[in-house]
């Protein structure tokens, strides 16, 4: 198996940069096909009216010869009568005569396809050549015959160049001599029209692929500089993820030792104490009791009694702090007026709950988030900002849930940063942003200090009435 691995294995951050450049690819594709197709359209119109007009210019040139050969023998043949062969003779040796450049000649046919005049190519003279056809299959003489006939016309064919031998295309005008049943015409060669033409479209093929060239260069440095930028922000931006992690991962540990460091000064400072107070009751009454002093023996009992019962009260108090049972039992609402009545007993704030019946139901991430939010806040309620009241309202909308939670104390200070390494702020502000959700803070000082928190989550996190278990939350108002 080992022999078919490929050779590169792109990992995810460059299967995303070819993936974004695939519809670069495809775009740039597109666009050099339409335009080595537009190119090859307008070049072949442009070949095209360049060839007609060769050919036009040379049948113009072609119907001048004629012109002025008839004008040269005009005068013998208005004259003569249709069996004066005198004055045919005249008329065959002026044609023979009208040679021009090295191919052009004049030629004549008679009605029945034999050859009277043909001065480059003697060998044609006097021999019947009706029926005559070219490489191609082309009818030739009897065409000539046909057009002149008709009085005149036009006829392309393939024939030999009288110079070279060679067989190029030949145009040729005919006119018809009626009286005399002739067929009388010359005849240009266009090959130098033809290589014109091939020469265009070579010229015309050789820049579409230039353009092509251009566009695959341009194309491949457009890919090079964004897979490159690609990799260079993507590096980038994974040692900022990495570090952002790392910076994480020890907030975590901080947070856990945090965590662990206040149990365990609660369990040391409160409950060790107690059951401190509790062993040496326990001891002071055993001793009286073993002494027979029953009256004194049961005092020091009932106390380590008692303080056993506030134990047992303490070790709740810390086992709700971590996970609160009302928060699994009965839900949201009943767990944070659970806390809100804790916290205004424990701190003497006047404090009020109020929420709203939900239609659904919160699901448990986002109920654990907006209880462990509202303790952040009640701790700094209780810390920082010496308030005499705080309120906390928890609502569903159409939008999705919101917990909002003021006091009335002094407010934030003014070089607050509230995205520095504090636990408070910034342990809601992640809560939050875990959940897709929103966070909200307004503070102001003065004679109307105080601090609003407010906490949105979205609707994702309401589940359906389906996969509820009843509601979440009772409509009530509670006072502490």
């Amino acid at each position: 198996m080992a022999l078919f691995r490929p050779p590169f294995r792109p990992n995810y951050a460059q299967k995303l940069s070819i993936l974004a450049t695939l519809p670069l690819v495809v775009a740039v594709a597109a666009i050099a096909l339409l335009v080595a197709f537009e190119s090859r359209s307008s070049a072949e119109r442009e070949i095209q009216a360049l060839q007609q007009q060769l050919l036009a210019a040379k049948k113009a040139e072609l119907r001048n010869y004629v012109t002025q050969a008839r004008n040269g023998f005009s005068f013998i043949y208005g004259r003569a009568s249709p069996d004066d062969n005198e004055a045919k003779e005249q008329v065959a040796q002026i044609l023979s005569s009208m040679i021009y450049g090295t191919d052009g000649f004049f030629f004549v046919y008679d009605y029945d396809g034999t050859n009277l005049v043909s001065p480059r190519q003697t060998e044609f003279i006097t021999r019947n050549w009706s029926g005559l056809q070219d490489s191609q299959g082309t009818p030739v003489v009897d065409e000539f015959i046909r057009l002149a006939r008709q009085g005149a016309g036009w006829h392309s064919f393939m024939w030999q160049k009288p110079s070279t031998g060679e067989e190029a295309r030949m145009v040729a005008y005919v006119v018809g001599l009626q009286d005399w049943q002739w067929a009388v015409g010359t005849g240009v060669f266009i090959d130098d029209v033809l290589a014109s033409v091939a020469v265009a479209r070579a010229e015309v093929e050789a820049r579409v692929q230039r353009t092509f060239l251009y566009i695959g260069v341009i194309t491949l440095a457009a890919l090079i500089v964004v897979f490159a930028s690609g990799m260079v922000l993507n590096i980038r931006e994974r040692r900022l993820a990495d570090a952002k992690l790392k910076e994480l991962t020890q907030r975590v540990f901080d947070a856990q030792e945090e965590e662990r460091g206040r149990v365990a000064r609660e369990l040391h400072d409160g409950i060790s104490q107690i059951l401190v107070g509790v062993r040496y009751a326990l001891d002071n009454a055993s001793r009286r009791l073993k002494r027979g002093e029953l009256d004194r023996g049961l005092p020091p009992l009932d106390k380590g009694i008692d303080d056993l019962a506030n134990a047992i009260t303490e070790v709740r108090r810390i086992s709700r702090d971590l996970r609160p049972r009302v928060l699994d039992d009965l839900g949201l609402g009943p767990a944070l007026k659970a806390l809100t009545d804790d916290f205004s007993t424990r701190t003497g704030i006047h404090s009020e709950f109020s929420t709203v019946v939900f239609r659904n139901r919160l699901d448990p991430e986002a109920k654990i988030a907006l209880y462990r939010i509202a303790q952040e806040a009640l701790m700094n309620i209780e810390r920082h900002s010496d308030a005499s009241e705080m309120t906390m309202d928890l609502r569903g909308h159409a939008k999705g849930v919101t917990m909002r939670i003021t006091d009335n104390g002094r407010g934030l200070p003014l070089d607050q940063d509230r995205t520095g390494p504090g636990i408070g702020l910034r342990n809601i502000q992640e809560r939050i942003e875990q959940l897709d959700g929103t966070l909200r803070i307004l503070s102001s000082r003065g004679t109307q200090s105080g601090t609003m928190i407010e906490a949105t989550l979205p609707l994702s996190h309401l589940l359906a009435p389906g996969e509820s278990l009843g509601a979440d939350l009772g409509s009530k108002s509670v006072e502490g």
